[in-house]
């Protein structure tokens, strides 16, 4: 099973930019996996936010973040990335990176069609004046 660990998170002024990274370990091939970035506000269920295939070839964004966030990874060194701009008050919670092997095509922003196979421990962001 894929091991995640998210880094990045921090405290960034509305309008400000701010870069994730979700490392993976394990004793699984990295390029198996569909990689997903999650954001749980306090009191809520985790919302998908941005979503990247095994070759990277293809992403999806949920509405609220597009044009503002991109995803990407780099499969040599096991990680992906979620660059974030132009950064909202409403952007602000705990952001998980998630792992699953079969990727349907709504699985970042549909949780009917998950089946994530492993959740990282989540880093917090938060977007204040």
């Amino acid at each position: 099973q894929l091991q995640l660990v998210e880094s990045g998170g921090g405290l960034v002024q509305p309008g400000g930019s701010l870069t994730l990274t979700c490392t993976a370990s394990g004793f699984t091939l990295f390029t198996n996996y569909f990689i997903g970035w999650f954001r749980q506000a306090p009191g809520k269920e985790p919302e998908g936010i941005a979503c990247i295939n095994d070759s990277g070839g293809r992403t999806d964004y949920a509405d609220f973040v597009k044009g503002r966030f991109s995803i990407s990874r780099d499969n040599a060194k096991n990680a992906v990335y979620l660059q974030m701009s132009g950064l909202r008050s409403e952007d602000t919670g705990v952001y998980y990176c998630a792992a699953e092997r079969i990727g349907h095509p709504r699985w970042c922003t549909d949780p009917r069609r998950r089946n994530i196979d492993s959740w990282g421990q989540g880093t917090q962001v938060t977007v204040s004046s």
